[in-house]
């Protein structure tokens, strides 16, 4: 009995003309959001042999989805953790929006520049 093409190729085909084109599916996609892009950034650019290390193994989504994660909560908290101790309130953000933002946008960016430091850039 002879094996045929496709069945030594392995696989499904579908015919499309004259042609049998292979079913060929994405693979799974993770979500990453902004502290994963940029990390995937960071190491595409200063860290080449890591990334391409992540990248044939099958494991950069996956990475890039965890240090997300991790930098989402430790953002959240750092950002609470900091407005507590310099006591910025809802009283203040009720008598002095303007005084309010300025405050939390410096801590926000102090809180960006820690996780930069701290998960990103490592």
């Amino acid at each position: 009995m002879e094996i045929s093409l496709f069945e030594r190729m392995g696989g499904t085909y579908h015919q499309e003309g004259d042609y049998f084109l292979p079913d060929l599916l994405p693979p799974e996609s993770v979500f990453v959001g902004i502290w994963g892009r940029q990390r995937k950034h960071y190491l595409k650019m200063q860290r080449e042999p890591i990334y391409t290390a992540l990248l044939l193994s099958s494991k950069l989504d996956s990475h890039l989805s965890e240090v997300d994660a991790q930098a989402k909560a430790m953002f959240f908290q750092l950002v609470k953790r900091l407005a507590e101790r310099e006591e910025i309130t809802e009283q203040l953000k009720a008598e002095n929006q303007i005084e309010w933002v300025r405050r939390m946008n410096s801590i926000r960016n102090r809180a960006e520049e820690i996780i930069y430091s701290e998960l990103i850039y490592v």
